[in-house]
């Protein structure tokens, strides 16, 4: 029946008031929103790195990714340098002959922290490839060793591979490699070259470093008489582990000695920061609270208690300072889980090789019993999953800050730039994942009104 046109408005009216009162199925209008409604403390924030849960396995997603890329990236072959032909220990000395070319260098101090960081990602993980990593290198640079020696004796300043480790002139030629060395060695590492190596090199910071009036390891760059808040790194944990390889307590006594006076100079009780320089002629220095050298001291203060007896008197004092470090950076950590490149100027920039190796010493001390796990935890797991977003799809480390020196004024830090080929970023990683992953293994975690609790 064909209607009219009243009857035609009457209908379309109608038709609007039903539709008015009956749920639509294609578009629904969300409900008001407010306190009444929806509990508001449960909304998800909008968190710029993961936050939650942390996964081991996802953990160890990110190592292998690392793991593939510097496996690949750091070929442990002697070639000729013109011809890139492979050259045999045993045949006639080739002075052209060089480490074959990657992304870094076997022989770096970087590449002592990524050592060492492979060595406790497969003791944590259980799996192989990485101690397979750090031996395979190890023994191929020890191996090394005998077929530079004598041209290296005789010819001092050649460019060899094995100059810096051989004919040392400074920490950095083989701190931290020695630690890897001794750390590898005491894991199974059977090679008869690494010892003369370790001895070598051990000698060399004893006797041979320069030091001030007091005995303290110094620098004569950039003013005389320097200390570098980097070289407690680059020898304490090599003495060390050396003392316990040994058993000597002269390698004990000393690493406590120069512990101390480092600190009693450079740490700033105030803050709970250290400042990157100290020079013996200034009477005012300059305190730049440099993030990845403060790194270098915690990591220093964690390894020194690993292995530094138990009834040494000068242990309660490291571990106080342990705990005094921890405290002010935990203070300083930025909301999206990074430090800052200098750790009390807000804008200076966020840094990934400091925030890594603050990931992995503060998670060691929680999981050695020297850290409250409820306090720090959680701390410690945003600065990993901050971490992890720098790990890029090639396992490349994103965001570290290049070498650096020291210097009197904020821009020469708040310029350095970054760079993914930076080595100083990938042993802390995967020294951070490792200890993540242990760190979730002994200390279970919640999520308690949205927020990370560590249960135990």
């Amino acid at each position: 029946m064909k209607l009219s046109a009243p009857a035609t408005v009457k209908a379309g009216l109608l038709g609007l008031a039903l539709a008015a009162t009956t749920p639509l199925l294609a578009q629904k209008t969300p409900a008001k929103t407010n306190d009444t409604t929806t509990p508001l403390h449960l909304l998800q924030p909008d968190y710029p790195v993961p936050y939650g849960k942390t996964k081991p396995e996802e953990v160890k997603q990110v190592l292998d990714r690392v793991y593939a890329y510097l496996n690949a990236a750091t070929p442990a072959e002697l070639v000729d340098k013109t011809t890139n032909a492979t050259v045999s220990t045993r045949a006639k000395f080739n002075p052209e002959a060089i480490i074959k070319p990657g992304d870094f260098r076997l022989t770096s101090y970087e590449w002592g922290v990524t050592y060492s960081g492979m060595l406790l990602a497969g003791e944590v993980t259980g799996d192989k490839k990485y101690t397979d990593y750090t031996f395979s290198r190890l023994k191929f640079l020890s191996d090394l060793a005998p077929y530079y020696r004598d041209f290296q004796t005789t010819n001092p300043k050649a460019p060899t591979p094995m100059r810096g480790y051989l004919n040392p002139h400074a920490l950095d030629d083989g701190g931290a490699l020695t630690a890897a060395m001794i750390r590898a060695q005491r894991a199974g590492l059977n090679s008869p070259e690494l010892r003369p190596l370790i001895d070598g090199f051990v000698s060399y910071i004893m006797n041979k470093e320069f030091r001030l009036s007091d005995g303290t390891l110094a620098r004569n760059r950039p003013q005389p008489n320097t200390l570098w808040l980097d070289d407690m790194y680059m020898s304490l944990p090599a003495l060390a582990q050396m003392g316990k390889l040994t058993g000597e307590q002269r390698y004990y006594d000393e690493v406590v000695k120069q512990y101390t006076q480092f600190s009693q100079r450079m740490f700033n009780q105030q803050k709970g920061l250290y400042m990157h320089g100290w020079v013996q002629e200034m009477s005012v220095h300059p305190e730049f609270h440099w993030a990845r050298a403060n790194g270098w001291a915690l990591m220093t203060t964690v390894d020194i208690l690993d292995v530094l007896p138990e009834n040494h008197p000068g242990r309660p004092a490291i571990l106080a300072q342990l705990k005094a470090h921890a405290k002010g950076l935990a203070a300083l950590q930025a909301g999206s889980g990074f430090w800052h490149q200098l750790l009390d100027r807000n804008d200076s920039y966020l840094e990934t090789s400091a925030t890594a190796i603050y990931a992995y010493a503060i998670a060691h001390g929680i999981n050695q019993g020297w850290l409250d796990a409820k306090a720090y935890g959680p701390m410690a797991l945003l600065a990993w999953n901050a971490v992890s977003t720098k790990v890029n799809s090639k396992g490349q480390v994103e965001g570290t800050c290049v070498g650096t020196g020291m210097g009197f004024d904020p821009a020469f830090y708040y310029y350095r730039p970054v760079n993914v080929y930076a080595a100083h970023g990938y042993g802390p990683v995967v020294l951070a994942g490792a200890e993540i992953i242990r760190l979730l293994k002994l200390h279970p975690t919640e999520i308690n009104d949205s927020s990370v609790q560590l249960t135990k």
